[in-house]
């Protein structure tokens, strides 16, 4: 079984993410599950806008695509800004938008029997409308979205210090992200064996 973190830092690599860092938690409980996974940060591959599979020349979405269609949890990871989802964060969703037209060999939309969730970070209020959004979207699209399959990590009211720099709640946040690991794994494996179908 595969996971795919799609890391929306607004943050090119090799630069420090503390949005992977977070996320890093919840692969690592994934790898100890049996779960190989991989990370891709959407600002390197230079994702064109729109909600197509493919944009055209310099789009790099084409790859990031093949990389979801060949794993059964993507996680999409993304700092919060001004209480909102990070830009990169609003693409993501956006360009798998166009799966939802795709379908497997039965019919089902590609993303049927699939799990996915959301790993949030941020020096400032707005982690659970984060979460609420991308999760609403990710299940608008065909993933089955399990309970408390995110993790979060904020300082408290108003701004402040990043995950990185500051140990305030990261215990809480890393045993919200095992949870998360162990809830997504779970529900992979039941739809798995117990796939869901189209009355279509």
């Amino acid at each position: 079984m595969k996971a795919l973190v799609i890391n929306c830092t607004l943050k090119k690599s090799p630069e420090p993410s503390h949005t992977e860092e977070l996320a890093s938690q919840v692969a690592a409980r994934l790898d100890r599950l049996g779960v190989q996974t991989e990370f891709v940060r959407a600002v390197d591959p230079a994702i064109a806008p729109g909600v197509v599979t493919d944009a055209g020349d310099g789009d790099g979405w084409p790859r990031v695509h093949e990389q979801l269609l060949d794993a059964e949890i993507p996680v999409v990871a993304s700092p919060t800004w001004l209480g909102r989802p990070c830009s990169v964060a609003q693409r993501v969703p956006e360009r798998m938008d166009a799966t939802m037209s795709e379908t497997d060999e039965e019919g089902r939309p590609v993303a049927y029997n699939r799990v996915a969730g959301v790993a949030v970070t941020g020096n400032e209020d707005g982690a659970h409308h984060v979460i609420s959004g991308i999760s609403g979207a990710l299940a608008d699209i065909g993933y089955t979205i399990p309970g408390q399959a995110w993790p979060y990590w904020h300082p408290g009211p108003g701004p402040g210090p990043d995950y990185l720099n500051d140990e305030r709640g990261r215990d809480w946040a890393h045993s919200t992200g095992r949870t998360m690991a162990d809830n997504l794994c779970g529900v992979a494996r039941a739809l798995d064996e117990h796939p869901l179908k189209t009355s279509g």
